[in-house]
C-alpha cells in the first residue's frame, strides 16, 4: 500500500499569519518544525495502519520547507518546485492508494486560516462548475482522475467543513479554529501529532484505487483583484474573458485543467506590480 501526502503549509499547527509561511523569515523557520511534526504523524499513523510506503509531496510556496531529517526514516519526499501536477505530483504514475492533504486550507474568498486559492492576494475567487473552489476541491479532482480516494484532510476547522464537500469519507482532524485569516485558536503540536496519527491509521482503512472519473468536462473560473490580471491571464491560449475582473476556460480532463491553471497562476504572478498590485 502505497500513500502519498501532499503537504501544504497554512494549514498546519500553530500558523495563523503571513511571516509563519514566507520563507525566511524567523517566524517561518520557527513553524517548519510544527509543520514538519504534523506531516510526520500522518506518516506514522498510516505506517501504523498497515502501509508500505509514504511518499511526501511538499506542496508550499518554494516546496521547500519540510525538515526531511526530523521525518520517520521509512518516509521519501518529494521536494522541489516544477512539476507537472503541482501539490499531487507522484499521483499520475498507477502506484498511490490513497492521499492525503495535510496543512491544508480554505479557498479564495471564503473564511478561514490565511484562506487563498494557489496566490495569496492576487485571486479572489475560483469556481469549478459554478461551485466556488478551494486547493482541496480542485486536487480532489484530479486524484479522482487517477482513481485515487482522498481519506485524510488536516486544517483548520473550517477547512474540515470544506472537505466534506469533496472527500465526505476522509477523516478530518482540526488542529485550530478559525477566529479570523490571521488568528486563530492552536492546538499544541503534541497534541495535533497525536490526533493526526490515529486518524491516518484509522484512514488506512479507506485506502485503495478506485474506478478513475472520466468522460467528464471542467469549467474553471477564476476572478481577480484587478482588471489588468485578467487580461493578462488571457494570454493562455483557452483562457477567456468572462468579466471585468474574470477569466474562464474549460478542459477535456482535470489533468489539463490544473496544468492550465498554474499557467494562468505563473503569468498572473509576473504581471502583479509590488506597490498596486
Amino acid at each position: 500500500m502505497k500513500i502519498l501526502i501532499s503537504a501544504d503549509m497554512e494549514g498546519a499547527t500553530g500558523v495563523t499569519w503571513p511571516a509563519d509561511v514566507l520563507p525566511g523569515t524567523a517566524q517561518w523557520e520557527r513553524c517548519r518544525s510544527m509543520f514538519t511534526s504534523d506531516v510526520n504523524a500522518a506518516a506514522l499513523g498510516f505506517y501504523d495502519g498497515g502501509a508500505d510506503e509514504v511518499l511526501v509531496n511538499e506542496a508550499h510556496w518554494s516546496m521547500r520547507n519540510l525538515l526531511l531529517e526530523h521525518m520517520d526514516e521509512r518516509v521519501q519526499m518529494l521536494t522541489g518546485k516544477h512539476k507537472s501536477l503541482s501539490m499531487v505530483e507522484g499521483i499520475q504514475h498507477g502506484d498511490v492508494d490513497a492521499v492525503a492533504f495535510v496543512g491544508y486550507h480554505t479557498g479564495a474568498g471564503t473564511e478561514g486560516v490565511l484562506a487563498h486559492t494557489y496566490l495569496a492576494n492576487s485571486i479572489t475567487g475560483v469556481w469549478l462548475g459554478g461551485v466556488r473552489a478551494s486547493e482541496g476541491l480542485l486536487n480532489a479532482h484530479v486524484a479522482a482522475e487517477y482513481g485515487v480516494p482522498v481519506v485524510l484532510v488536516t486544517g483548520d476547522d473550517l477547512t474540515c467543513v470544506d472537505a466534506e464537500g469533496y472527500a465526505p469519507e476522509a477523516r478530518k482532524v482540526a488542529v485550530k479554529d478559525y477566529v479570523s485569516r490571521y488568528a486563530a485558536v492552536c492546538r499544541t503540536p503534541a497534541r495535533t501529532a497525536a490526533d493526526i496519527r490515529a486518524a491516518a491509521k484509522a484512514a488506512t482503512a479507506l485506502a485503495g484505487r478506485r474506478d478513475p472519473v472520466a468522460g467528464k468536462t471542467f469549467t474553471i473560473e477564476l476572478e481577480f483583484d484587478a482588471e489588468h490580471l485578467a487580461a493578462a491571464a488571457t494570454v493562455v491560449p483557452g483562457v477567456a474573458p468572462s468579466g471585468e475582473r474574470r477569466v474562464v476556460y474549460t478542459s477535456a480532463t482535470m489533468y489539463e485543467g490544473i496544468r492550465t491553471f498554474k499557467a494562468v497562476t505563473t503569468i498572473v504572478s509576473a504581471a502583479v506590480e509590488e506597490q498596486y498590485g
